[in-house]
């Protein structure tokens, strides 16, 4: 289990470089005075009256319909209670991140000073025009059960409370796999609710919804049972009470099938699941811990089927599974409303989905090799890309079936490809990456450790159990830079090959080195000398097995520092040349570069080997290569040596590896323009779904290509990745932020985790 985040790292995180975690940026031309005068004066004019004739044209000329409001008064937010609006503004920014990345949908985050509820629903009320949704949050109760049923009321747009109904939704379709894997009908089993909060309610309400018996539902509050005997109870919880009374939680589990908790940790034993009826399901929801911890509920029954809100464990109730995707359904067919059936058909959807095989980056993503629905897999994890593709058009459809739309979608596999095309696969590669690093963490040694963004990273990669860190550098300045900058590394190893040159790791690597180097005109003073560098030296550890992975430091000298991995551990058996890949993470994807590091001017041979070793290495994140050969012609429509090299390489590609989606010569914007392609070049491998990994002719290209996009497009990078060294060794180009660092440890580890296979 991951240690708990650093207070001091979540302040960098949230205050480096542009302050909070969201922006906003044009969607269109701003380049000349001709599109700033369509933008604005006098162009505006236009769809201005457009929409004053037909205010329905607000959704064809303005963002409305892809704006959601997230709007809090801070009254209940996360788990810190009423904290106040201003302080709830980096969790709203928050959820609106969320609505990005999972949906792409645009979030305005809005903190309302107030308590009032008719302020706050008169507020709310006025900004409608601006948005084409609202999502409340962090609202405390019993107040958000008005705000939501009178904004629901008095709005025409769909307004949703997701601390109640998120959690319903999730949870509700989790129950349902639970109650099919064990042959229970939801309208015979009896439950018992831990809680009486606006997610309890909410869940409780949407059981009945699936056909629960209200008789055999017993809620409990911070008082006890809720029955009719009871004189203290609030209109919204009368709904709740029984005519029989329980004297505690304790007695209501004898003989239940199902336990919901939304309350506190710990309140629920061993003891208590064991009395449970038989294939019990537990649902013990309460946060940061559940009201009974994993292991003892799994340890008291060996029948039992539990979900949590954690990801440490199977079955995360995770919200970020139904919101994005409910809005994004709903916008898309300008739903007037979230209704209860478009509630159940975000329900159905994720039940149904959880039955069905996983794809291949979710079994990466988990270190798993066949993800299938059972007890430890009852509802999709959050990074399955079938979610939106999934959950929005059966909203939409529950919509339009309902009658609260009013756009009708005609085309369902339309949508589908619309859908598909809005996100990327850039966060989930990412995700991958670390998730599976985290599986089984390695022994990382990092050069250059007087640098504190290799500090951060370090700290970093410990705590989020990606790796153990071992730093190379002066002791003294690094233990300065570490009670400077109030890093938590006291139990890490630090080694400093220049401080003892009576070191006995020093004399055992020089004879190893001598051994390895002696007819390469290598002397053993030289050996000894050689190991004061931290590059030969923290390579030295790694092949001696005293570490898995080696990180070099911050360097503008590339090819030279690759030299000691080269003279220390060598290539993989039947490689001649080794090569560094970037991967880019894009809008629409991931993109493959190489070679962008190593060989200057490579020959048709080697320019054929670093195809073949780029395709292994995109293929070790289960996805498909599609390669392009990339120069200044297409297809001998230009002569030249570098035309000639890379058409060359393509024949020889082709006929060695038959199944490879490889194309050469071809000019770069042929590669991901298909259209023009297919127009031009029909016969290309390429036309059915352009190219995600590019092949350079030299160093210098594709170098330029790298950078130029890395720095113009503000793109993420992960990288330079080293092929064809036998054990991990990456390189770390000079100014590489915290966030690049951590992901090249996670590449070395995965790596070192399949080498070590």
């Amino acid at each position: 289990m991951n240690k708990k985040i650093r207070k001091e790292d979540a302040l960098y995180y949230h205050s480096k470089g542009r302050p909070g975690k969201i922006q906003v940026i044009p969607t269109k031309e701003t380049s000349t005075q001709r599109d700033l005068s369509l933008a604005y004066s006098p162009g505006v004019a236009e769809p201005c009256l457009e929409i004053a004739d037909n205010v329905e044209n607000a959704y064809q000329y303005t963002a409305k319909g892809n704006l959601v409001a997230v709007i809090s008064n801070g009254t209940a937010v996360l788990g810190l209670g009423d904290i106040g609006p201003e302080a709830s503004k980096p969790v709203m920014e928050g959820k609106g991140l969320l609505f990005k990345i999972y949906a792409d949908i645009d979030v305005f985050d809005i903190e309302l000073n107030t308590k009032d509820v008719d302020e706050f629903v008169r507020t709310v009320k006025i900004l409608e025009p601006t948005f084409g949704g609202v999502n409340l949050e962090d609202i405390k109760a019993p107040e958000c059960f008005e705000i939501e049923a009178r904004l629901k009321k008095e709005l025409n747009i769909p307004v949703m409370h997701d601390d109640q109904h998120g959690t319903a939704i999730i949870s509700a379709a989790a129950m349902l796999n639970a109650l099919k894997l064990v042959n229970k009908d939801i309208n015979d089993i009896r439950i018992v609710v831990s809680g009486a909060g606006a997610s309890a309610v909410s869940c409780t309400k949407l059981y009945l919804s699936l056909g629960a018996n209200p008789k055999n539902i017993a809620m409990f509050d911070t008082k006890g049972h809720i029955h009719n005997g009871r004189t203290d109870l609030s209109d919204m919880k009368k709904q709740f009470a029984t005519d029989n009374a329980y004297e505690s939680l304790e007695e209501a589990m004898v003989g239940a099938d199902l336990f919901l908790g939304l309350s506190t940790a710990d309140i629920v034993s061993k003891d208590m699941v064991k009395s449970m009826a038989k294939d019990p399901i537990v649902l013990a929801m309460a946060n940061p811990n559940p009201e009974i911890p994993y292991p003892d509920a799994v340890e008291a029954r060996e029948d039992v089927i539990m979900a949590t809100g954690r990801s440490d464990y199977p079955n995360q109730v995770n919200n970020v599974l139904g919101f994005p995707y409910i809005f994004r359904g709903a916008l898309d067919v300008r739903a007037t409303e979230i209704n209860e059936e478009m509630k159940l058909a975000a329900v159905h959807a994720l039940a149904d989905l959880a039955t069905k095989p996983v794809p291949d980056i979710v079994n990466l993503a988990y270190n798993e090799t066949n993800i299938v629905f059972g007890k430890n897999y009852i509802i999709p994890k959050p990074v399955d890309p079938r979610l939106l593709t999934t959950v929005a058009p059966a909203v939409a459809k529950a919509a339009i079936e309902t009658g609260v739309a009013r756009k009708v979608i005609t085309d369902w596999d339309a949508y589908e490809q619309e859908l598909s095309s809005r996100l990327g696969r850039n966060e989930q590669i990412s995700r991958v990456i670390l998730n599976k690093a985290k599986l089984s963490p390695k022994k990382v040694v990092f050069a250059d450790a007087e640098n504190i963004q290799v500090l951060r990273a370090a700290q970093q990669v410990r705590d989020e159990g990606i790796a153990t860190p071992i730093l190379l550098g002066n002791k003294e300045t690094i233990l300065h830079l570490i009670r400077e900058s109030k890093l938590d590394l006291a139990d890490v190893a630090i080694i400093d090959p220049r401080a003892d040159e009576s070191d006995p790791m020093i004399e055992r690597y020089a004879e190893k080195l001598y051994e390895k180097r002696k007819r390469k005109g290598l002397t053993p003073i030289e050996a000894r000398r050689t190991m004061y560098f931290k590059s030969y030296f923290g390579s030295m550890m790694v092949e001696n097995g005293e570490a898995d992975a080696f990180i070099s430091g911050l360097t503008r000298t590339y090819p030279d520092t690759i030299r000691p991995a080269l003279h220390v551990i060598g290539k993989q058996e039947g490689v001649n040349k080794v090569a560094g890949m970037y991967i880019l993470l894009t809008p629409k994807g991931p993109l493959f570069f190489s070679d962008t590091t190593v060989n200057l001017d490579p020959t048709v041979d080697d320019i054929v080997e670093i195809t073949e070793l780029t395709a292994k290495a995109v293929e070790q994140f289960n996805i498909q290569p599609r390669i392009a050969l990339v120069t200044y012609a297409n297809y001998g429509s230009a002569k030249g040596a570098d035309a000639e090299k890379m058409r060359d390489a393509t024949a020889i590609l082709k006929k060695r590896n038959p199944s490879m989606i490889v194309e050469g010569e071809l000019q770069a914007h042929l590669a991901f323009n298909t259209h023009l392609l297919k127009e031009n070049h029909p016969f290309s491998d390429l036309v059915d779904g352009g190219a995600n990994t590019l092949i350079f002719p030299n160093l210098s290209a594709s170098n330029i290509a790298y950078n130029l996009l890395k720095e113009a497009a503000e793109l993420e990078t992960i990288g330079p990745i080293l092929l064809g060294l036998k054990k991990p060794v990456h390189v770390l180009q000079l100014g590489s932020s915290v966030r690049e660092i951590v992901n090249m440890v996670a590449i070395a580890v995965v790596e070192a985790q399949m080498k070590g296979q």
